[in-house]
């Protein structure tokens, strides 16, 4: 479970739904005795989690007008960041390719679709999708922190002997 509360925080990592899964396999083994609630919560929070997951970025990205490409950026960026596949992050660190895969992949797709723009209006455009779609997930991320956090508190309550 406190796999699942980091993993609820960090983008591209399960998270509540390990804690689900945890509850479960505890349901498992102890006969699911007093794990109503816990269950429970932990169920209402993965659907909330997951309708967060998506409206965080998007309603980010929509606020500054992102276009489509830029979302679609976004999330190709996030990938290969995540897995070390930029050539600018010879780190191999993945948080930190994970955010700058995220506003590079987002402000080239942003770049990409508004070829309307002049230069300069085009690349601020660009750089305000990308700021938008990152802080939008982030904020995202610490509310389905949050909600795994509730889970795991009541989940210790409900069956602490």
């Amino acid at each position: 479970m406190a796999v699942g509360v980091v993993g609820a925080v960090v983008p591209a990592l399960p998270g509540i739904t390990l804690i689900v899964g945890a509850i479960v396999i505890w349901g498992l083994v102890a006969g699911f005795v007093g794990l109503k609630w816990a269950l429970g919560v932990a169920i209402a929070a993965l659907i909330l989690s997951v309708a967060i997951d998506y409206l965080a970025g998007v309603l980010g990205a929509q606020r500054v007008g992102a276009s489509r490409w830029g979302q679609i950026g976004a999330f190709v960026g996030m990938f290969l960041g995540l897995f070390g596949l930029l050539p600018l992050l010879p780190t191999g660190i993945p948080l930190l390719g994970l955010l700058v895969g995220t506003v590079l992949g987002a402000f080239i797709g942003e770049f990409l679709h508004r070829r309307e723009l002049k230069l300069l209006l085009r690349i601020k455009q660009s750089a305000k999708v990308g700021l938008a779609i990152v802080v939008g997930t982030l904020v995202g991320n610490i509310l389905q922190g949050i909600l795994a956090l509730i889970s795991l508190i009541v989940f210790l309550v409900t069956t602490w002997p």
